[in-house]
């Protein structure tokens, strides 16, 4: 069933806090064949419940602050890529290589988005760099889709066969999905119970004096550390100089964090992580399982040079598996659990006639919320339990959960409210001046009582913030 309590469960939250929570139910928002507004209220009640519930023991209250999840607010933030607007101009989600292509025995999706993975397709399928959309579906069409998947991937690149979800329950990566938790919480070390300062200022912000290190990049991570951040922690997004990275997908997720570049190949730029490592209480990795152990950044090797660190760890797949080791985005994610073909065209016998998606990018922005709620509920326990935690969450696995058997059951708040239909989502969208120009953008979904409703500064540049903490 996909409800809050199942995500407040696999966070370690006490089952008598979920009373807290309300919701405002809206009919027309993010509509789909699959339980995702259930999905996306459930994720985000649960942060918001961890926020309110570490407040709460900061500042000293008798009781949690109430938590009132709105569907509105969760299905403009679900999509708060396509709300964005700078000076007017709406940002392009894809590019003409990220699509899906039939394939002579079915369909396939491609993730073309960065520059690298654009020629790291076009290699494996033997086309120069300047190929055209054209170029690309004449050769697809000529092979399987698995032979695709397997080609691409080998090379580097990003490509998925489309699968039913009986079929993904058949392969051994989704078998090695559905066998693990929601939320994997792993106590490692024996740091001693730390307390934190007490909160006495309005608003309330769960997170203030935290230092948080970013090294995240595209949706789901940037979510959860955009979110930690709105709570009040001091989040600094650090990226390698060498990898390209989107402006205005910076821009949507940037709000209240900084953003800089360290290079950890070079000796100047490893010492300048150290002293930041030194100082922080969480780290959110999202990159490729294993990607960053060269660097001496596996969850054991942070908590070894800081105890008492939260690590939490963000993949596409599951860092397990035959699969994890591999890249991965929510819209390949989507094709592989079958999802794109729930949510397609039927066609002759039950085949999908054409792949869907989802209303939004539901495991990115869900996840997002599984992950910042998770960090939460490990400070929240840090006082009394010390140790280091690892968290893991991967998107397979929340996709398990959307489109597990009785899924679609309607489960979730103690109690509610019915709000109106969801037909426009001005009511959560603001604009706010920053250095990259007048922006529009939708608010965060996570809310409770005397908590903080907007970021405390916008988005800056990528990159262009010092190497220190606030």
């Amino acid at each position: 069933m996909i409800d809050i309590k199942v995500a407040w469960a696999a966070m370690g939250g006490d089952p008598a806090l979920v009373s807290y929570v309300s919701t405002v139910t809206r009919q027309g928002a993010l509509e789909a064949r699959l339980p995702v507004r259930e999905l996306a209220r459930a994720c985000v009640g649960a942060c918001a419940l961890a926020a309110a519930e570490l407040g709460a023991r900061r500042a000293g209250l008798a009781e949690v602050p109430a938590v009132r999840v709105d569907d509105g607010a969760v299905a403009s933030a679900f999509v708060s890529e396509r709300h964005l607007l700078i000076d007017g101009r709406a940002p392009v989600s894809f590019a003409p290589l990220s699509r899906f292509w039939r394939t002579a025995d079915g369909w396939v999706r491609t993730h073309a988005n960065y520059p690298h993975h654009r020629a790291r397709l076009l290699s494996a399928l033997k086309l120069p760099g300047d190929a055209s959309v054209a170029d690309v579906a004449g050769v697809l069409a000529e092979r399987s889709a698995l032979e695709v998947e397997t080609a691409v991937y080998g090379a580097g690149g990003l490509a998925v066969a489309l699968r039913t979800a009986e079929e993904w329950a058949a392969h051994p990566q989704g078998a090695a999905v559905a066998g693990r938790p929601l939320v994997e919480r792993e106590r490692l070390g024996s740091a001693r119970a730390r307390a934190f300062p007490p909160l006495d200022a309005f608003p309330l912000l769960p997170a203030a004096g935290l230092r948080v290190l970013d090294l995240t990049r595209v949706i789901a991570g940037p979510v959860a550390t955009r979110t930690l951040a709105l709570l009040g922690a001091d989040v600094l997004r650090v990226d390698a100089p060498q990898l390209p990275e989107d402006p205005d997908a910076h821009a949507d997720t940037g709000f209240g964090k900084r953003s800089t570049r360290l290079d950890l190949g070079t000796a100047a730029d490893r010492r300048t992580f150290e002293e930041l490592l030194a100082r922080a209480d969480v780290v959110v990795t999202g990159y490729r399982p294993g990607a960053l152990d060269r660097f001496g950044l596996s969850p054991e090797a942070l908590v070894d040079r800081r105890p008492g660190l939260i690590v939490a760890q963000l993949s596409a797949w599951g860092a397990y598996g035959p699969w994890g080791d591999r890249r991965g985005f929510d819209s390949l994610v989507q094709v592989a659990t079958g999802i794109a073909a729930t949510e397609g065209t039927e066609g002759i016998k039950g085949a999908p006639e054409r792949p869907g998606s989802l209303p939004a990018q539901a495991l990115d922005h869900g996840t997002g919320y599984l992950l910042a709620g998770a960090v939460l509920r490990a400070l929240a326990e840090q006082p009394e339990q010390g140790h280091s935690l690892v968290l893991r969450l991967a998107l397979a696995r929340t996709a398990a959960w959307l489109t597990a058997d009785g899924a679609g059951e309607r489960g979730g708040m103690a109690h509610g409210l019915r709000g109106t239909a969801y037909n426009q989502p001005d009511a959560w969208l603001v604009e706010t001046d920053s250095g990259i120009g007048r922006l529009r953008h939708a608010l965060s979904p996570v809310s409770f009582v005397g908590g903080p409703v907007n970021w405390a500064r916008p988005p800056g540049c990528w990159g262009t913030d010092p190497a220190r903490w606030a």
